[in-house]
């Protein structure tokens, strides 16, 4: 592209453009106060019976003062000066020299897939290049544009990583990569800002996704949309690590979100990749996955409840935005009992567990127990054919003929710092069956799924250490 550099010379301002007042008709009856017309007239000839000035409303009600001795209003006046203080043979003021360019293709033109830097900045020395761009010099670094345009950069120590939709690779910063006749490549300094490019293993990029990514050490995380993973790029290399284990969680989320947004960032406080998927409102019905990825157990270990919009860590304590608030997590006011609250909304905390013990086994689970803390619940005992009716509070008395008398209801009992109590079966009756429903005890069937519920409203810390179940052969 060529152009054309054109300098141009001020020594002179305007304080004000000139408002011409153009040809009218005059006229003012005798007795007929000037403030109650609207005069006209023109620029070499004013009516002798009007005052010096007057005011008149114009059609759009704005007041209007006219000076009849120059035929002018209070807006036409202009002042160009080139001396400070308007004084003779004062020091001039200018713009001194501004250059403009003039193209010879003006059209706009996108390179998506193309690197350019401009000038050096250094804050100790004062120097601040960062406005030029030299035409004269290779200050551009195109990468392939088959990959998809360019959605992230981020430097590594002194190579630049480079994240297109399809394709993740890096850039050698101040120096450059020679390869011998066998093949080797032998890195060397060299008078070259973005030196060669070379990809990473893996047909995976981060799609149009940037918000997706997080940083940890030498661990980049993000997702590719279009191919529904979530990834890991570390020292050696991708990795998928959505395939532990979510590999039909996260096909069928991402491929669900449609124009949504994908947030992710690192919780420095549990250690954690956090992500959330928030699907678009095209969807009829919106949702969002809140979930996190622990590397030391190399699994996704936790689902939340609250929805960022931005996720970041400051100083080891782990933020989320939402709405334009600000909220800092893992912090307890002393001064509250109320736990679990996100975004000003108390929730309450459930665990969910899974018995199978002896799976090929038709089983009849009798009893459900749990180590820890009162005020826990069972809030559902689900096997493959039945269910359990809920365990709603705790029981505990001090007077042992009220306790007695409460053994059968549906409550935990403690007993040698253990809760227990007898699963009460709620399922409706089934062909064949001579005693069913809540007159029966025990839940039939090969596995059993318990979720165990606490109110987070005024209870302070609990704690849940263990659950176990009680089962014996069943003889349908």
């Amino acid at each position: 592209m060529s152009a054309t550099i054109e300098l141009k010379y001020f020594n002179t301002f305007w304080l004000k453009r000139i408002k011409a007042i153009t040809t009218a008709e005059a006229s003012l009856e005798p007795g007929q106060s000037p403030s109650s017309i609207k005069p006209t007239f023109n620029d070499s000839s004013v009516p002798e019976n009007l005052p010096l000035s007057f005011t008149y409303e114009e059609d759009s009600g704005d007041l209007v003062t006219i000076d009849t001795s120059t035929g002018a209003n209070d807006d036409d006046w202009v002042i160009e000066e080139a001396r400070i203080k308007g004084g003779y043979n004062n020091t001039s003021v200018d713009f001194g020299v501004k250059a403009y360019l003039v193209e010879d293709e003006p059209a706009q033109q996108l390179k998506p897939s193309s690197l350019i830097y401009s000038g050096i900045f250094n804050s100790r020395t004062g120097v601040n290049n960062t406005n030029q761009f030299s035409v004269g010099e290779d200050i551009t670094r195109t990468i392939s544009p088959v990959n998809g345009s360019i959605q992230k950069l981020y430097a590594e120590d002194t190579n630049l990583i480079i994240f297109q939709e399809k394709k993740v690779s890096r850039s050698l910063i101040d120096k450059d990569a020679i390869y011998s006749a066998e093949g080797n490549a032998s890195v060397t300094s060299a008078n070259l800002v973005i030196g060669q490019n070379v990809s990473y293993a893996g047909e995976y990029g981060i799609s149009k996704d940037p918000e997706s990514f997080a940083v940890n050490g030498y661990r980049k995380y993000f997702t590719d949309r279009a191919q529904n993973v979530v990834c890991r790029l570390s020292m050696d290399g991708i990795t998928v690590i959505s395939n532990y284990g979510m590999v039909d969680f996260f096909r069928d989320k991402l491929s669900s979100i449609g124009n949504g947004l994908i947030v992710g960032g690192w919780d420095a406080h549990n250690k954690q990749y956090v992500i959330s998927l928030q699907e678009g409102t095209n969807n009829r019905n919106p949702e969002y996955n809140t979930l996190s990825f622990d590397e030391s157990v190399l699994g996704w270990t936790s689902l939340f409840s609250y929805k960022p919009n931005h996720v970041l860590s400051l100083n080891n304590n782990y933020f989320t935005a939402s709405g334009g608030e600000l909220y800092k997590h893992y912090t307890f006011d002393p001064t509250s009992t109320n736990r679990g609250t996100f975004y000003g909304i108390t929730y309450d905390s459930d665990v969910t567990l899974i018995f199978n013990g002896n799976p090929s086994m038709i089983k009849n689970f009798q009893t459900i127990n749990y180590e820890g803390t009162s005020g826990w619940t069972m809030n559902s005992f689900i096997t493959d054919t039945d269910s359990a009716l809920p365990i709603t509070s705790n029981f505990l008395s001090t007077n042992l003929n009220q306790m007695q008398s409460n053994v059968m209801n549906n409550n935990f009992k403690l007993k040698e710092n253990k809760y227990f109590a007898n699963l009460a079966n709620s399922t409706p009756s089934q062909f064949g069956e001579v005693v069913w429903g809540a007159s029966s005890s025990g839940l039939k069937g090969f596995y059993g799924e318990v979720k165990m519920k606490i109110s987070n409203i005024n209870s302070g810390k609990r704690e849940l250490f263990a659950v176990s179940t009680k089962f014996v052969p069943s003889s349908v």
